[in-house]
């Protein structure tokens, strides 16, 4: 995917890696520990990076330093990359002004500017001033976009071409510039105004004639990105196209940065996650779970709790304005679990369903009518189905009279609609709105189906067993 990272791996062959099996943490600290450092800056330069970023993950503060000042430094800059976010800002804070502004030279654009972004100001700034003018411009340069915009998450490490150029003078810029970049698979053409016009793939260069010209065999037919366009929306585009690489263009549709595929699985874990918290009825945080405090987690999941209290009490007023009533028909009491959670059941499932459609972008609000259609007649037939079996149970194993057996089934039968109806629409007008749809999900919905499966419950049993 990265072929950065290959390159700074020595294209290093599977014989190589053999050889070097067995090697892992605990080979490593006996070397460290042994003070054999030229041994191990052997051995590690025959290991993945990203197993060597495992590794040295539950390793001594004191030790994780050292290995880093072992490592060669483009080494050491793609090592760091795999690491979490509080294990980078702990090692960059750790070495020598030198030495962190190496590694960050070494770095992809984006992968710093991700780095920067969680680091308090001051240590950005002085981390900043020890890199190199070039990196410097393009960490500043990202970092003008707002968070979690194309812009924000792009690299400005890629190839870009001239229409006149022959393809002899592409490959000979590719050789140049190449191992700085994140991707040679696909080349960018642009014009003199650096307005991006065409791309070429780097197979096309190479089964072309070196005396052919540029501008004659790249792809006019540009699919290109914004520079604001939310990280969601890019990773939608990603799944349409099924690119490895896509640009990134500014107003005037001049080439700023391109954003690659190992971008867009870090975009789409992040918002997988971010949806899950929200549906769980937990705030998202952005910390792994064994690394998130006690008070933290409080803190993420408290005001939620409060709110589903609160909105829950209503149930309890519901049922205490039919108390009088309920105590002519105690049997009624025993099924308001099984409405409640019946009710709620259909609308987590409705809601979930219709919260991933938005989120893969295969319902738009203008399709309302039609989900609300179909959810009807989906909940009717689970209504009836769900009505049918109730009724035959409440008469031949829990003995209830006719009438309370229509009561509740009338009862479950409407409860499953309007929970459907409910589940599916306000999703969709969450996303109308602006707020995310993941809002809407389980813990929310079932609060709001309970207490309009009470009101039908106890209306339905005023009107057919005359409470009142």
């Amino acid at each position: 995917m990265n072929e950065i990272r290959e390159m700074q791996n020595g294209g290093q062959t599977q014989e190589s890696h053999d050889s070097y099996e067995d090697f892992g943490k605990e080979e490593i600290l006996e070397l460290l520990h042994k003070g054999q450092y030229t041994k191990l800056r052997q051995a590690v330069q025959e290991l993945n990076d990203a197993d060597i970023a495992d590794y040295i993950e539950d390793m001594d503060e004191e030790e994780i330093v050292k290995i880093f000042r072992i490592l060669p430094k483009d080494m050491a800059a793609s090592v760091f990359s795999y690491m979490d976010i509080e294990l980078q800002q702990f090692v960059i804070t750790s070495l020598s002004d030198k030495d962190a502004g190496t590694i960050i030279d070494n770095m992809m654009s984006d992968d710093a500017r991700e780095l920067m972004g969680e680091m308090p100001a001051n240590v950005v700034k002085r981390l900043i001033a020890n890199t190199s003018p070039d990196t410097r411009k393009a960490i500043n340069h990202l970092m003008r976009y707002p968070e979690d915009s194309a812009g924000s998450i792009m690299t400005v490490e890629y190839i870009d071409l001239k229409e006149n150029q022959t393809v002899e003078e592409a490959i000979a810029r590719i050789r140049k510039l190449g191992l700085d970049s994140e991707t040679i698979n696909i080349c960018y053409v642009l014009d003199n105004k650096r307005t991006l016009v065409g791309t070429v793939a780097l197979r096309y260069l190479l089964l072309s004639q070196p005396e052919d010209v540029i501008g004659d065999i790249m792809h006019r037919n540009v699919v290109s990105l914004h520079t604001l366009m939310d990280q969601e929306e890019v990773a939608r585009m990603f799944r349409k196209y099924e690119f490895t690489a896509m640009p990134v263009v500014d107003n005037e549709d001049r080439l700023v940065g391109i954003i690659t595929m190992d971008d867009v699985v870090d975009i789409m874990e992040e918002e997988t996650t971010e949806d899950i918290e929200i549906m769980a009825a937990v705030m998202p945080s952005d910390k792994p779970y064994l690394k998130t405090s006690v008070f933290d987690a409080y803190k993420k999941r408290i005001p939620w709790l409060l709110l589903l209290m609160i909105s829950a009490t209503f149930t309890g007023k519901i049922i205490t304005s039919f108390e009088n009533a309920l105590s002519r028909y105690v049997v009624l009491t025993a099924f308001i679990p099984m409405l409640m959670d019946t009710g709620g059941n259909a609308g987590g499932q409705a809601s979930a369903i219709i919260i991933r459609g938005l989120s893969l972008d295969e319902i738009k609000f203008g399709d309302w009518l039609k989900v609300l259609w179909r959810e009807i007649r989906t909940a009717v037939l689970c209504g009836l189905t769900l009505a049918l079996c109730n009724f035959a149970k409440l008469l031949l194993l829990d003995r209830v009279s006719v009438p309370v057996a229509f009561v509740v089934c009338i009862t479950l039968l409407t409860a499953v609609v309007v929970a459907k109806i409910v589940g599916s629409m306000l999703p969709m007008l969450a996303k109308k709105i602006g707020m995310d749809p993941a809002v809407m999900a389980s813990p929310f919905i079932t609060t709001i189906v309970d207490a309009l499966s009470l009101l039908i419950y106890f209306r339905v049993a005023t009107v057919m067993l005359g409470l009142s």
